[in-house]
């Protein structure tokens, strides 16, 4: 009878269970993307700025460049996107000094060489974070965030 009140499992049996393991980046330009990507503190696992295809690590989950080319091989119908974001990726800076920071570094506004394009400069979002916006040399926009308080 207490097993009438038992949840029925999430997935039947027959079913595999996955994780995600990576996410791809189409690039227009390797050593830029190579550049961008390792400047937000991504390790380089494999290939580089002259190769068709680069793998980051990111702890659990592995960032994966590929070149338009690599991706005219495997499509040669394959066309760039256009309109709207593609995607967005989302890092998690610790502290709020930390996305002031980090979006500096990145944009130049620190002094250095620009990795990034400012998409918009920090701000107390309503949700309860320090958030800011920025893009990769593709366009790609990447947020940086860190809980306030």
């Amino acid at each position: 009878m207490a097993d009438s009140f038992m949840p029925a499992p999430l997935h039947p049996p027959s079913v595999v269970l996955m994780k995600l393991d990576a996410i791809s980046i189409v690039t227009a330009d390797m050593a830029q993307a190579v550049t961008f990507y390792s400047a937000l503190g991504l390790e380089l696992v494999d290939g580089g700025p002259d190769a068709p295809h680069t793998e980051f690590s990111s702890g659990t989950i592995r960032v994966l460049l590929d070149t338009e080319a690599v991706m005219l091989s495997i499509d040669p119908e394959w066309t760039r996107p256009t309109g709207g974001h593609r995607m967005s990726l989302a890092f998690d800076c610790s502290t709020a000094e930390a996305v002031d920071a980090t979006f500096a570094q990145l944009t130049g506004g620190s002094g250095g060489d620009p990795v990034a394009a400012a998409v918009k400069e920090p701000w107390d979002a309503f949700w309860g974070q320090r958030y800011a916006v920025i893009a990769d040399p593709d366009g790609n926009t990447v947020d940086l965030f860190a809980a306030l308080g």
